[in-house]
């Protein structure tokens, strides 16, 4: 298969809770999920949660050195395996300085995987 991906894509050893900020519930009610990619553009994740696609979320991720990432996430595709919801994301309005702390996540990892 062709990879169709404009971004390299990482696989975060951490967490993120996530806020809903619209849709069908005005209650804001922290849920934490396993972050399974990410890239400066988006994320996919698993939870046991049941969210709305196209509704917004307030996350905060967090990297490998325990330093969090604030970042608005719309949800874009779905899929329900068994009882864990798995969602991919896009990044709405992310700020450049919170790009290159992915960014310098990714620069990380490849420095890693070239040593071992």
């Amino acid at each position: 298969m062709e990879e169709r991906r404009k971004n390299r894509r990482l696989e975060l050893s951490g967490e993120i809770i996530i806020k809903g900020l619209g849709g069908a519930s005005d209650t804001a009610e922290t849920v934490e999920i396993q972050i399974v990619d990410a890239s400066t553009t988006g994320m996919g994740f698993k939870t046991d949660k049941q969210l709305v696609i196209g509704d917004i979320y307030d996350a905060n991720l967090t990297l490998w050195n325990k330093e969090k990432i604030r970042a608005f996430v719309q949800i874009v595709r779905a899929m329900l395996d068994g009882d864990t919801y798995h969602y991919g994301g896009v990044f709405i309005g992310m700020p450049e300085d919170v790009k290159m702390r992915i960014q310098v996540y990714e620069t990380v990892e490849d420095e890693i995987a070239k040593q071992k």
